[in-house]
């Protein structure tokens, strides 16, 4: 039996555009080669040409890739990824760099008597138009804003005890931080503020075998990976990788 194609979830909110100047640097590179392409053209280079074309459509179609992810993917693909997590609804949720609340509201949509927390730095250059206030905007569009905590922190220091949460998230944030000990203390602080028993779900799409390598000195359990399908894709060469986990229970 074969699963059913995932739907995307209506949103009311208003969720931006991930890391834009990367969309940016795909619009201006599809539009410079087919400018290349249409010079060669004019001068008789037909080899060049055809190259300078290629590019561009290999850009352009990026440019449709990333659009697609970043407006209906993601939300397709957290949908199921949500789904899968079977939440009973009174869990205590972190969303790791939370940005508008694609992910985080999603969550809390799924909770009754639970919360969903959201940390951000709230950083422009990773989405656009990112901004506490326009979460907290988003979530009473969402109808959650009674269910919904948001916090200005950074994900290699958080602001909670240890073992505050059931599940700990993150979609697309862990890799902005810089270097890879940075990246790795992220992770340290995830399983810190987790719930013996507790789970992971980190959407990436660069440093996913350091984050499992360093899963596995905590000892974690179930640590699986898996790819996110085109629905994540982001360019030909740039997907998307979900890593689980949990934490042991003690």
């Amino acid at each position: 039996m074969t699963q059913a194609e995932p739907t995307s979830p209506r949103r009311q909110g208003s969720y931006g555009v991930d890391a834009p100047r990367p969309l940016l640097g795909l619009v201006m590179s599809g539009a410079a080669t087919l400018l290349a392409s249409i010079t060669n053209v004019g001068v008789g280079n037909t080899a060049w040409a055809a190259v300078t074309f290629a590019a561009s459509a290999l850009m352009w179609i990026s440019v449709g890739l990333y659009l697609h992810t970043t407006r209906r993917g993601k939300f397709q693909v957290w949908s199921r990824v949500l789904d899968d997590l079977d939440l009973r609804g009174d869990e205590q949720i972190l969303d790791l760099g939370c940005g508008r609340g694609a992910v985080l509201l999603m969550a809390a949509q799924r909770l009754t008597t639970g919360r969903a927390v959201g940390v951000d730095l709230w950083r422009k250059v990773d989405q656009s138009g990112n901004s506490v206030e326009v979460t907290e905007r988003n979530a009473v569009a969402e109808g959650v804003a009674d269910r919904v905590e948001l916090y200005t922190g950074d994900m290699r220091e958080l602001p909670f005890s240890d073992a505050e949460f059931d599940v700990v998230v993150s979609s697309l944030a862990i890799h902005n931080i810089p270097p890879d000990a940075g990246r790795l203390k992220a992770i340290d602080e995830a399983m810190r503020v987790l719930r013996p028993g507790g789970r992971l779900a980190i959407a990436d799409i660069a440093g996913i075998r350091h984050y499992r390598r360093r899963l596995a000195e905590f000892g974690a359990t179930d640590v699986r990976v898996r790819s996110l399908g085109w629905r994540m894709w982001w360019a030909p060469w740039a997907h998307t990788r979900l890593i689980t986990a949990a934490e042991p229970a003690r």
